[in-house]
């Protein structure tokens, strides 16, 4: 007899609630105007499903969602190229995948909200804003219905939160700095100067920053910004 996969035994509370999170963030974004990033480099039909599946309102009445699925090779630099701030990135991977990993990393700079779906060992916590996973060694489970259920249960539930818009507006909470009004963010070196100086993406946009504290940076580099100042180096695996 075959062994009941985590899906074949059904949701557990956990990975419902994890979904319905998901889906409300994800409707909060779409409500804002965002459009949605799908990348699986390993599998990349599930990356053209997702975009399918939310840009083709296949029941009456519901909306098209603006779905867009990456693939090829250079996926960092297609993501960093494609999101702008507000936007989603849906990534479905193992936890072991380092072009994933890096535009998990990277997107809070971009301004990106992240989704992580995929199985075996799970990403590190915080690797992703929201991280849809099972629990199952087994290699074959992408090649399952698991990951399918998933997207087509965020789809579903989506529109379900759409049918209360109120819960949708924008919410204007920000933890900031009580002495400049400034919060740590995550930034992304764009271009470096030999003048101390750097611009920088954030989830604002592009900035230019003062380097000093932390030395030379280049292209790539990812940075802490505090009151227009780099005030330390990161690294992508932190």
């Amino acid at each position: 007899m075959t062994p009941l996969t985590a899906i074949d035994r059904g949701l557990d509370a956990g990975l419902a609630q994890d979904l319905a999170k998901a889906a409300f963030t994800l409707a909060k974004r779409f409500a804002a105007g965002a459009t949605m990033w799908s990348i699986a480099p390993a599998w990349e039909p599930h990356a053209l499903h997702i975009a399918v599946e939310f840009v083709h309102p296949v029941i009456v009445g519901k909306r098209a969602l603006p779905a867009v699925a990456l693939t090829g090779p250079d996926l960092v630099d297609l993501v960093r190229i494609s999101v702008r701030p507000g936007d989603i990135v849906v990534a479905v991977a193992g936890a072991d995948h380092p072009d994933v990993a890096s535009i998990m990393r990277r997107s809070p700079a971009w301004g990106a909200t992240t989704l992580w779906i995929g199985s075996g060992e799970r990403p590190k916590a915080g690797a992703a804003d929201h991280v849809l996973w099972l629990d199952d060694p087994d290699p074959r489970v992408p090649a399952t219905g698991g990951f399918v259920l998933f997207y087509h249960v965020l789809w579903e539930l989506t529109h379900v939160c759409f049918e209360h818009s109120g819960l949708l507006k924008p919410e204007y909470v920000e933890e900031v700095c009580v002495t400049c009004s400034d919060e740590g963010r995550l930034g992304e070196v764009v271009m470096a100067s030999a003048e101390g100086l750097a611009a920088v993406r954030t989830g604002r946009g592009v900035e230019d920053v003062v380097t000093t504290l932390v030395g030379p940076v280049a292209a790539g580099d990812l940075v802490l910004v505090h009151a227009g100042t780099a005030i330390s180096r990161l690294e992508e695996d932190a």
